[in-house]
């Protein structure tokens, strides 16, 4: 195949508790990915986190000369990367330096992750196309969290991230060497308590069967199952618990990675209270995980015809939690993308922005559940701090920023709320928060007047065309405000033409 028909290679690096992770891979024809290169590094950054909160010197200085090597690499594949960290490093202290020095030393935007993200991009690299209509349950248990993710197809449904991990169990319990009995129980009762907390019991329609897809189920389930099988029952995951805790540790390094066998009474212990809580009947082991996830979401990134909804459902979902008003927010967010899609040739922005000003609008008055004073703020912050699965953190920052600015004080590159954005951040924010800003104007009311809308991008106007089911007097002044920042942004007179 000559060079330039080949896709560009993807490159996922997973910083995890008990080894950091490259994949390289190149999508075919089809959408498939091939690998072409896969590292492991078991040099355990999670490593003493848990008990003191801050990742020791050295254990950083192993993460950032792996990274420097696992650069070097991606540089050499010209490959586009997604690094990614995960509990370990959101439990440390120093994280941000972390980060910082990943940076400036080995080139990588290394992005620390929430739990729901990672549970999102777990569940995408397992059921990569999954039937449309198919349920699964799916656990995955690293060294400082478990995710459990609800899906339909390889579309989440609901997530879940709990401070469980085999590491961070083990060293609550001090279980790597002889594990005693009433240490067992201790474990046992700990985990049942964390998963009551976070998810519910009896969950309806639940699948009967969970895949399990880190390193730790794996070994656990292929300790547990019967010869070839490649899952476990209840009965089997319970008896292999009670084992492997009756086990000397040096009969557990024969059976295990020395590794591996410190922590597996944990994981093993983490794995059966799962499933036993989920009421499932057996565990699948799969050898998809965090980095097929990181892949597909590159993936799907740069393919641009793609029509996917999860991010919006994310926002939703996090509006609902936050009590928004969701018939204002949906007209606002529909009139928005309609300014955006029609106004293409004005705005120039990527494809890729649209989902920023979806999710801008969707949330842009949550910070009503602070006050309705100054919400514009209280979304900004909401927002910044929120966890919606899909957005890397600097994603977020600027949805944030969007959202912040579809009132009030305009996104003027003075203003304060505009500092510490580039060049090209600073005039993506200003373009998507003044479509933002028409869009939250054309329903003022918050009766969802508009029903359907027009942008025509003319030679020195920009002529709306809108239907309304009722008045829109109150509309038509708040957008007549907005033009003067319009034609600042765009360079361009804004002008209304209403019909019936």
């Amino acid at each position: 195949m000559p060079t330039s028909t080949l896709q560009p290679v993807l490159a996922a690096i997973d910083v995890g508790t008990n080894a950091v992770r490259l994949e390289l891979a190149r999508p075919d024809a089809e959408g498939s990915l091939e690998t072409l290169h896969q590292e492991r590094d078991p040099i355990r950054p999670g490593e003493g986190v848990f008990a003191s909160g801050e990742m020791p010197r050295e254990t950083a200085d192993r993460l950032l000369s792996t990274l420097r090597r696992y650069a070097a690499l991606c540089r050499r594949h010209k490959a586009r990367v997604r690094a990614v960290a995960t509990s370990a490093m959101r439990d440390a202290r120093n994280r941000e330096e972390i980060v910082r020095r990943v940076r400036d030393e080995a080139g990588l935007n290394l992005e620390v992750v929430s739990g729901k993200e990672e549970a999102r991009l777990i569940c995408l690299g397992v059921l990569h196309r999954k039937p449309a209509h198919t349920r699964s349950l799916l656990v995955d248990i690293g060294g400082g969290s478990t995710e459990v993710a609800l899906a339909t197809g390889e579309r989440p449904d609901e997530l879940w991230s709990l401070p469980l991990g085999s590491v961070r169990l083990t060293e609550m319990f001090d279980a790597a060497g002889k594990v005693t009995p009433k240490q067992l129980r201790l474990m046992r009762s700990y985990v049942e308590e964390q998963m009551r907390k976070a998810i519910p019991e009896r969950l309806p329609n639940l699948p009967r069967v969970a895949l399990g897809s880190s390193g730790t189920i794996n070994a656990v389930v292929g300790f547990a199952a019967s010869e070839g099988t490649g899952h476990a029952s209840m009965r089997q995951l319970t008896q292999t618990v009670e084992t492997l805790a009756e086990m000397t540790p040096e009969r557990r390094r024969k059976r295990f990675d020395p590794r591996r066998a410190d922590i597996i009474v944990a994981g093993a212990t983490i794995l059966e209270r799962v499933a036993k809580h989920l009421g499932v009947e057996s565990v699948t082991g799969v050898n998809r995980g965090l980095r097929d996830g990181l892949l597909v979401d590159l993936l799907y990134r740069q393919d641009t015809t793609r029509e996917d909804h999860s991010l919006a459902d994310a926002a939703v979902s996090m509006g609902r939690r936050l009590f928004f008003e969701e018939k204002h927010a949906r007209q606002v967010a529909a009139l928005a993308l309609t300014l955006f899609d029609e106004l293409a040739s004005l705005h120039n922005l990527p494809l890729s922005c649209r989902p920023y000003l979806e999710v801008a609008a969707l949330l842009h008055d949550v910070g009503n559940a602070v006050s309705y004073e100054r919400h514009h703020k209280h979304t900004y912050y909401l927002i910044h701090n929120g966890d919606i699965p899909g957005l890397t953190d600097r994603e977020r920052e600027l949805v944030a920023r969007v959202a912040r600015y579809h009132q009030r004080s305009p996104p003027e590159l003075n203003h304060s709320g505009m500092q510490g954005l580039s060049a090209a951040e600073a005039r993506l924010v200003r373009k998507l928060a003044t479509l933002l800003r028409v869009a939250n104007a054309l329903d003022s009311s918050h009766h969802q007047p508009v029903k359907e809308l027009r942008a025509v991008n003319g030679r020195d106007t920009v002529a709306l065309h809108f239907k309304a089911r009722q008045p829109v007097d109150l509309e038509l002044w708040t957008v007549e405000r907005e033009t003067a920042l319009f034609r600042r942004v765009f360079n361009k007179r804004l002008t209304l033409h209403v019909g019936r």
